[in-house]
């Protein structure tokens, strides 16, 4: 059962990855201009924070099984819609409800996995991570070689044939009552979220980590040119990132997850992420990006299941799905937001590199704050 919610899992960001190689150049394509190819990659990011919430208010009043398979089937429907995209504008328009109805379906899936997952939490979201983190490696040069080869319609039907498959076996496979299922609904009042310190310092850390993955994907890439290096080598080292975050997620090391406090393990991880980013502001040559982006692939192993059982271990079933929703939310606005802050801010690169790890290594700081968590009435 666990291994069908992580291939879930798989598919759903495996989606998301194949889009960042192809989409700008899609969209160019079909005429955009160049502030048209900038909402349509924007969209799909805007759209998935509001599918987010709306799949953690509807995961806590009908569970996830049924936004998983309503989340599966629609977004592999709707990725056979870019198929019918023929200029720009009605590109924006699958953009917009393909990220509306993929935001239904990662909240639903890490609450159903949350719930099921009753002992050794922090091991079960490391595994979860591993899956995340090899989309992330296979995703993007899937797209690459697929686009060029065939196009770029045929790597979104790829995926489509896959959701909409997985969104079958759902209907048979998660059928099984388990206690997300349930008909009596407490109604929380959304100050329980962001009044409780610990869950507060998870969704912070969505927003942070995302906002440190936004400021690598635009950054890198142009560090790489002016160091004088082939634009392959950006790719070779966000590689080199996912490889080191996946080991750490399926060897031994997981083990850290269930022995140490997840407060402990999320500090270390982010601050390892912002010493990353000062690293990369003073790199001179490859080999130094290649230890800086190892430094980040054990600070992303360690953050992002440190993150999952923190808001487990802050909430209950009954607000377990909301809560995720608003987690997701956050990691989709903070993608947006690395990368937009910086360009606004038109600072150097080494700057802005320097200004990323700075304000990851006060996060780490704060999220070890010993701020007391009050138990908050729901309503």
């Amino acid at each position: 059962m666990k291994l069908f919610i992580y291939a879930i899992i798989f598919f759903s960001f495996f989606d998301l990855f194949t889009q960042l190689p192809v989409m700008s150049t899609f969209a160019i394509s079909l005429g955009a201009t160049s502030f048209l190819t900038g909402l349509a990659v924007g969209i799909y990011s805007l759209s998935n924070t509001f599918g987010n919430i709306i799949a953690g208010i509807l995961t806590d009043r009908r569970g996830p099984y049924h936004i998983l398979i309503i989340g599966l089937l629609t977004t592999g429907i709707t990725l056979l819609g870019y198929h019918l995209a023929y200029d720009a504008y009605s590109l924006l328009i699958v953009r917009f409800i393909h990220g509306l109805v993929a935001g239904l379906i990662v909240p639903a899936a890490f609450t159903y996995l949350a719930n099921t997952s009753t002992t050794k939490r922090g091991k079960s979201s490391a595994i979860s991570g591993a899956f995340v983190g090899i989309a992330a490696i296979i995703g993007p040069a899937f797209s690459g070689i697929m686009a060029s080869r065939i196009s770029v319609p045929f790597v979104f039907t790829v995926t489509a044939v896959a959701m909409l498959l997985l969104g079958s076996l759902a209907y048979f496979m998660l059928r099984i009552p388990i206690a997300t299922e349930k008909k009596d609904v407490k109604l929380v009042d959304n100050r329980y979220f962001f009044s409780n310190p610990n869950i507060v310092k998870a969704f912070s850390g969505a927003f942070f980590l995302m906002f440190s993955q936004g400021v690598i994907a635009y950054l890198l890439p142009v560090k790489v040119q002016l160091l004088g290096y082939d634009s392959r080598l950006a790719g070779t080292l966000l590689s080199t990132f996912g490889i080191i975050a996946v080991l750490v997620f399926i060897t031994p090391i997981n083990r850290i997850f269930d022995k140490i406090k997840p407060l402990f393990t999320s500090a270390l991880g982010i601050g390892l992420m912002g010493i990353s980013q000062l690293i990369i502001s003073l790199a001179s040559d490859q080999t130094i990006l290649y230890v800086a982006m190892m430094v980040y692939g054990i600070g992303f192993g360690l953050l992002f299941p440190s993150l999952n059982s923190l808001l487990i271990d802050a909430t209950e079933v009954d607000t377990r799905g909301k809560a995720y929703g608003y987690f997701y939310a956050f990691f989709s606005i903070g993608v947006v937001a690395g990368s937009i802050t910086l360009g606004f801010l038109d600072l150097s690169l080494t700057a802005s590199f320097a200004l990323t790890g700075c304000i990851l290594l006060l996060f780490a700081l704060f999220t070890l704050l010993p701020f007391q968590t009050k138990n908050h009435a729901a309503h």
